[in-house]
């Protein structure tokens, strides 16, 4: 009976009855020269009662036109459809109603949390790596700002260390101890080789430099001061062990050690955990969202709706910001403008999303502003520790 069903549909697409000529080949189906008039779903072979198969949801008319292939193209890639203008507009400005909205049921309206935040991250991180957006402090360029930043911070610190030197002259000359200047120097020397890494001046020291080096920093002492024939060797390895607690040969002192001589793969590390783990952020913040409403039940879902639907406007921001700093616009600007915008959206989310009073809403946003640094900071951490460690 099926197959008989089949046929017929297979006539029908030809617009020929049974008695018309000899039965199609079996590919006709698949293969239709006009729309197709067929009662039988193509996938599922089931009866359709209008445009769409009620079992397996394909489209009665299946299409054959390039045209058609670009639109299942954009629409897989960026979803563009009514549903994207619909989101997108109440996720930056009213997102409370969208995020009750979509809780109460109304998904077929909205794109889900889920596809719109894994979207945001990627175009954010697409982005970033098209522009070079990486950070300085692990090896990359350093821009102007920056640099003339570190280069007042350096500056700062050669002055205090040429001080340093001539108290410590003085208290030679003197027969005073000079234990503590000498520490002090070599703190101030170690900030400089830091910096001038930083700054990618880790050629040839001058006299009384200090010179970066693979193995660590070497510094001399000018030839004035007593003890000048003495070569000290102050190590990163030393130094930051010492500071940091670690002990030599530990996993926290190998994967510094790791890290320093190679950052630059710290940071490609860093920049493709941060996107294969950013779902992480989403897990790590559901429950301090919960935190918020420990005497006010609501199931885990309402709050990971709640946390995604929020992430992804954040996200969408940054790309805003991002594409604005490319056009001319200050970064000084642009901060300011996000400072007031993640608060505010945070009480609209909040205040709409759970239908709260107006001061229920203003003492969880100011909670919910510090929960969001202490997830962010996990979040880093663990970033931080999959680079180094992994």
């Amino acid at each position: 009976m099926a197959s008989a069903e089949l046929a017929d549909a297979h006539l029908a697409f030809d617009g020929e009855s049974s008695t018309a000529g000899p039965a199609p080949s079996p590919d006709a189906a698949a293969y239709p020269a006009k729309r197709p008039t067929q009662r039988v779903c193509l996938n599922c072979q089931a009866q359709l009662v209008g445009d769409f198969c009620h079992v397996c949801g394909q489209h009665a008319h299946v299409h054959r036109t390039l045209a058609a292939f670009g639109h299942d193209l954009l629409h897989g890639v960026l979803h563009l459809e009514g549903k994207v203008w619909r989101t997108l507009p109440k996720l930056l400005f009213r997102p409370g109603e969208l995020t009750r909205r979509y809780i109460a049921g109304e998904r077929a309206r909205f794109v889900s949390p889920l596809a719109l935040f894994l979207f945001s991250v990627f175009l954010m991180f697409a982005l970033m790596n098209f522009v070079g957006a990486a950070p300085t402090a692990l090896g990359g360029p350093v821009h102007e700002d920056v640099r003339a930043g570190l280069q007042d911070e350096l500056s700062g610190i050669e002055t205090r260390v040429s001080q340093l030197r001539r108290e410590r002259d003085q208290a030679a000359a003197q027969g005073l101890s000079t234990a503590r200047l000498d520490e002090e120097i070599r703190d101030a020397e170690t900030g400089i080789a830091v910096i001038r890494r930083l700054m990618g001046e880790e050629a040839g020291a001058a006299e009384g430099e200090v010179l970066v080096q693979p193995g660590g920093i070497t510094a001399e002492k000018p030839p004035s001061a007593p003890g000048a024939d003495v070569t000290r060797r102050v190590t990163l390895e030393g130094t930051y062990a010492t500071v940091l607690g670690f002990q030599a040969g530990s996993a926290l002192d190998v994967a510094y050690r790791a890290a320093r001589d190679n950052p630059k793969l710290l940071l490609y590390k860093l920049q493709t955990n941060a996107y294969k783990f950013s779902w992480m952020l989403i897990l790590i913040s559901v429950p301090f969202v919960a935190l918020l409403f420990l005497w006010r039940w609501r199931p885990l879902y309402d709050h990971t709706v709640f946390v995604t639907y929020s992430i992804t406007a954040v996200s969408i921001l940054i790309i805003m910001a991002w594409l604005l700093m490319l056009a001319g616009v200050s970064s000084g600007v642009l901060i300011a403008a996000g400072a007031l915008f993640v608060p505010w959206h945070m009480y609209r989310q909040l205040r709409g999303g759970y239908q709260l009073r107006r001061f229920s809403a203003l003492w969880r946003t100011a909670l919910l502003i510090v929960f969001a640094s202490c997830a962010l900071a996990l979040f880093a951490l663990g970033l931080l520790m999959l680079g180094v460690m992994g």
